[in-house]
């Protein structure tokens, strides 16, 4: 029997997405949020709050990348959710990490993290929630260690992290379950 635990955000899994845009002075912000992901074949979808130096950067530049937290990086991928670019301007800097600008967009792409996709401002709706910000997919790059032999990412490989909103907690990517558009066939 279910029991009704009242209305919350409760998705699993939730990809933990890095954020990144140039600030007004060229420094490197990034953003650890959640509340993200695709929703066309080009174009992703941000939920943010108007306060956050993200939002801000992103209005100004018309550009942001996302990546894909990996395991190796939770300890970064964290202080980028904590810290916030308002009151620590050197946020990126302490974190270790190197960045390096998209050729395809006016944003930064984090070395470190396996894949990078490389998005222009499309638009940004206006809600009641805060502003949702749709991007265009201009590129995605990804670092060859992550690459299968057909020349596509394998999943596998980049060790990512998934956010749990039930408790509050990264866990990273597990095994191959089955393959997509097969495993249902049977009741075809």
């Amino acid at each position: 029997m279910k029991k009704n635990l009242g209305a919350h955000p409760y998705v699993f899994p939730m990809p933990v997405l890095m954020v990144a845009t140039y600030c007004e002075d060229g420094t490197v912000d990034v953003m650890n949020m959640a509340w993200g992901g695709i929703c066309g074949n080009k174009y992703v979808a941000l939920n943010l709050d108007e306060e956050h130096k993200t939002m801000e950067n992103i209005r100004m530049r018309g550009a942001f990348t996302l990546s894909i937290a990996d395991a190796a990086h939770m300890a970064e991928a964290d202080f980028f959710g904590i810290a916030s670019a308002n009151t620590m301007h050197d946020k990126f800097a302490r974190s270790g990490m190197h960045a390096v600008k998209s050729a395809f967009v006016d944003a930064p792409v984090i070395e470190e993290f396996p894949v990078a996709i490389e998005c222009s401002l499309f638009k940004v709706d206006e809600w009641e929630h805060g502003p949702r910000v749709i991007g265009e997919i201009m590129n995605v790059s990804a670092e060859e260690s992550i690459l299968g032999a057909d020349g596509k990412v394998d999943v596998s490989k980049i060790d990512a992290l998934i956010f749990d909103q039930f408790g509050g907690c990264y866990y990273k990517v597990g095994e191959k379950a089955g393959k997509a558009w097969s495993e249902g066939k049977k009741f075809m």
